[in-house]
C-alpha cells in the first residue's frame, strides 16, 4: 500500500489498498470521505436555504398586505371621486332645471354665450397635451379641470324677478296647460310649475353669502331711484296671447304700451347698479318680458319619444286669450339652488316692495 492524499475542500491522508482498484472492489476510503464530507456541506447549507424560504415567505405575505392596502386606497379614492362628481352633478341639473323655468326663448348654447355664462350641456372631456422643455409632452389635464372647476362655479345661481301674484293668470295658465296635457299628456314634464311664473329682470351668479349680502344691499339703496321712476304711480302690466319660440318654449306675451318702457327702464336700472358692484356677469341679452308657461327643455326624454316640436295647434284657442293684469308689488332676490319656499316659489333672500 501507498500512502495518498486527496483534495476534497480539504485535504485528507490515508492508506489506499491496492484491492480497492479492483473491479467490482468495495468502496474506497477516500470515497467514504468525499461523501462524508458532503453531506456535511449539505448539512451546513440547508439552514441557510431554509432561512432564504422564510424570508422569501414573509415577503410574499408583507408584498401581499402592501398590495391589499395599496387597492383598498386606491378603490377608496375612486369612491370619494364618484362621490363628488355625483355632488357637482346635483348641482349642474339642479342650476339648469331651474333655469329652464326662467323665461329665456332657449337654453341654447347660443343663449347661454349670450348671458355671459359657460353652456351648461355637458361635453365630452378632452386631454389636452403640452410640449415642456425637455421635448416630452406633458398633461395639461390639470389646467383643463381648473378651469372647468371655474366655469361650474360661474354658473348663475340668483336672479332679480317680479313675481306673478295675480290668481287670475296663474288662473288662465293652469286652464291652458291642462287643455295642452288633455290632449298631449306626455308634455306633462314640460309645463312650468305655476307657483314660480315671474318676470325675470336679471340673471347672475353670486359667488359667496357675501356678495349675496352685498346685492341685497344694492337692491335696497336704489329704492328711491325706483321710486323716482314710477312717479307714484303703480306699474301695472297686462298679459295677453300665447306665442312660442321655434315651437320649443310656450308662453304669455307682454301687451305693448307705455308700460313696458317703464318696465325696460326699471330693468335697466338694476341691471346698471348691480354692474357697478361688480355682480354682474353676462346678461348682455335684450330684455323680452314674457311668462313661461311650457319648456320642452325641461323634459329631454321627449326628444327620444319623438316630440322635438309643441304643436300650435295644441293651444289655438288661447292665442288671442286676455290672462290678466299683474300690478308690479316688489322686485325679488332669488336663489336658483335653495329649497323653494312652501308657497312653491323660489327662495327669496331679500324683497324690494314698490308701489303706493
Amino acid at each position: 500500500m501507498q500512502p495518498a492524499c486527496a483534495s476534497y475542500g480539504r485535504e485528507t491522508c490515508g492508506v489506499v489498498s491496492d484491492d480497492d482498484d479492483d473491479e467490482g472492489g468495495g468502496e474506497s476510503l477516500a470515497g467514504r470521505e468525499e461523501k462524508r464530507e458532503e453531506d456535511e456541506e449539505v448539512m451546513k447549507m440547508s439552514p441557510v436555504k431554509s432561512i432564504d424560504t422564510e424570508i422569501q415567505k414573509a415577503s410574499s405575505v408583507c408584498g401581499a398586505a402592501s398590495g391589499s392596502d395599496e387597492k383598498m386606497t386606491k378603490s377608496k379614492t375612486r369612491r370619494e371621486k364618484r362621490k363628488l362628481m355625483k355632488k357637482k352633478l346635483k348641482s349642474a341639473d339642479t342650476s339648469e332645471n331651474l333655469m329652464s323655468e326662467l323665461p329665456f326663448a332657449l337654453t341654447s348654447p347660443t343663449t347661454w354665450k349670450a348671458l355671459g355664462f359657460p353652456n351648461p350641456e355637458p361635453t365630452q372631456k378632452k386631454k389636452k397635451r403640452k410640449r415642456g422643455e425637455s421635448g416630452g409632452l406633458l398633461d395639461s389635464e390639470e389646467d383643463g379641470d381648473k378651469k372647468k372647476k371655474k366655469k361650474e362655479n360661474q354658473r348663475p345661481n340668483y336672479f332679480l324677478s317680479i313675481p306673478i301674484t295675480n290668481t287670475q293668470i296663474s288662473s288662465a295658465v293652469t286652464e291652458v296647460q291642462e287643455v295642452i296635457l288633455q290632449q298631449e299628456p306626455r308634455l306633462a314634464k314640460a309645463m312650468i310649475p305655476v307657483p314660480t311664473l315671474h318676470i325675470t329682470l336679471l340673471v347672475t351668479h353670486l359667488a359667496d353669502q357675501e356678495q349675496v349680502d352685498l346685492a341685497a344691499a344694492v337692491l335696497a339703496q336704489v329704492e328711491p331711484s325706483l321710486a323716482e321712476l314710477l312717479g307714484g304711480r303703480d306699474l301695472v302690466l297686462p298679459f295677453s296671447g300665447i306665442g312660442h319660440f321655434r315651437k320649443e318654449v310656450v308662453f304669455v306675451g307682454l301687451t305693448a304700451g307705455p308700460h313696458r318702457t317703464t318696465l325696460d327702464s326699471l330693468a335697466e336700472l338694476l341691471r346698471r347698479r348691480f354692474e357697478e358692484q361688480g355682480l354682474l356677469q353676462g346678461d348682455s341679452r335684450g330684455f323680452e318680458p314674457h311668462l313661461t308657461i311650457m319648456k320642452l327643455s325641461r323634459a329631454s326624454k321627449l326628444r327620444s319619444q319623438g316630440i322635438k316640436r309643441v304643436d300650435p295647434a295644441l293651444y289655438s284657442n288661447y292665442t288671442n286669450k286676455f290672462f290678466g293684469d299683474q300690478t308690479v308689488e316688489r322686485v325679488d332676490l332669488c336663489s336658483m339652488l335653495k329649497k323653494k319656499q312652501q308657497d312653491g316659489y323660489y327662495h327669496t333672500e331679500t324683497s324690494l316692495q314698490l308701489g303706493k
